[in-house]
C-alpha cells in the first residue's frame, strides 16, 4: 500500500475507533511497526491525529465540538435504525397532500423522506440532506431556510432571527431530538435551540419523533415543555410507565414495532446502554428517570 493511501487509511480507521494501538493499526493496515510509527509521527506533525503512549487518537471530534457538540449525522442514523425506520413511516401517515409541514434535520426525521415520495406536500426543512432526496424522489415542494450548512449534523442554521422560517405556517412540525423527559424535549447544542424554538413557533401541531433510547438520554438545554407537544412516536421497547406518564401530561404516544427491514446498524463503539435487549433493565430504569424528574 502506497504511503498516502495507507495514511488516508490509518486516519479513517482512527474515526471509526476513536483511538488504536500501534500493534492494533499494524494489523489492521497489513504493514510493519516501523511504517506505522512513521506514519503516526507524520500526521501527527500536520496536526491531523494525536499521539498517545503506544498508538494514535483521533483528532476531529476535538475539532468538531467548537462548531456543534452533538454527535454526527452518519453515526447517529446507523443506531436504532429499525426503530427509528418504523417511526418515520408512521409519521409520514400523518401528512395530507396539500398542508404545509415543517421537518427538523434528524435522523428519524431524516428517515421520512422514503415514505414521503409519493406525497403533495409544501416541506420547510433545515436538513439539506433530506431537502436534497426530496427534490430527486418526490413531487413535494421544498423550502429551506438560509445560513450556515453543519455538514456533520446535516443541518441548515441562520443566526438571525429574521430568516425565511417566520413567513411560512405549517399545520404539523416533526421533530427528532436529542433527549425527552418530564421537563420536556432535550437538546445539546445553543444554536440548534435558537433555530428550533423558531421553527415550532411557525407550526400548529408538534410531532415528536423519539425511538426508546431518547427517554434515557439527558442534556442541559430544554427546547420546550411537554406542554408544547401534540404527539410523540416511539417504538414498543419504551416503558409502560414513560409512556403513561407523558400521557397524564397531555401528550397522544404513539407505539409502533421496529421495522423487521432495517436492521439495528449502531456502531460499536456506541453505548448500548439504551438497547433493550442487551439491557434488560431499561424499562425500570426509564421509569426511574421520569419519576426522579417528576419529584423536582
Amino acid at each position: 500500500m502506497v504511503n498516502h493511501k495507507r495514511r488516508k487509511r490509518l486516519l479513517k480507521l482512527l474515526a471509526e475507533h476513536q483511538t488504536a494501538t500501534v500493534q492494533q493499526l499494524v494489523e489492521w493496515l497489513n504493514a510493519s511497526p516501523a511504517t506505522v510509527r512513521r506514519d503516526i509521527s507524520w500526521l501527527a506533525a500536520r496536526n491531523l491525529l494525536t499521539r498517545t503512549r503506544g498508538g494514535a487518537e483521533n483528532l476531529l471530534p476535538k475539532k468538531r465540538q467548537f462548531a456543534l457538540s452533538s454527535e454526527t449525522f452518519q453515526n447517529n442514523i446507523q443506531c436504532y435504525a429499525a426503530r427509528k425506520r418504523a417511526i418515520a413511516r408512521q409519521a409520514a401517515s400523518m401528512c395530507v397532500d396539500g398542508e404545509t409541514i415543517i421537518i427538523n434535520g434528524g435522523t428519524t426525521t431524516f428517515m421520512m423522506a422514503e415514505f414521503l415520495a409519493d406525497k403533495q406536500l409544501k416541506i420547510l426543512t433545515n436538513s439539506f440532506l433530506m431537502a436534497e432526496r426530496l427534490l430527486v424522489s418526490s413531487e413535494n415542494e421544498i423550502i429551506v431556510p438560509g445560513g450556515k450548512v453543519y455538514r456533520e449534523q446535516n443541518v441548515i442554521l441562520s443566526p438571525f432571527d429574521n430568516d425565511i422560517t417566520q413567513h411560512h405556517y405549517a399545520s404539523k412540525m416533526f421533530m427528532s431530538v436529542y433527549g425527552l423527559s418530564l421537563l420536556g424535549l432535550m437538546e445539546a447544542d445553543p444554536l440548534l435551540i435558537q433555530a428550533e424554538k423558531r421553527l415550532i413557533s411557525q407550526a400548529e401541531e408538534l410531532v415528536v419523533l423519539a425511538d426508546s433510547s431518547k427517554f434515557a438520554k439527558k442534556a442541559g438545554l430544554i427546547l420546550c415543555g411537554l406542554d408544547r407537544v401534540a404527539t410523540v412516536i416511539t417504538d414498543t421497547n419504551a416503558s409502560d410507565s414513560a409512556v403513561q406518564l407523558l400521557e397524564q401530561y397531555g401528550v397522544n404516544v404513539v407505539t409502533v414495532a421496529p421495522d423487521a427491514a432495517a436492521p439495528n446498524l449502531c456502531a460499536p463503539h456506541f453505548n448500548h446502554a439504551y438497547d433493550l435487549q442487551s439491557n434488560p433493565a431499561y424499562d425500570l430504569q426509564t421509569a426511574a428517570i421520569f419519576q426522579t424528574e417528576t419529584s423536582h
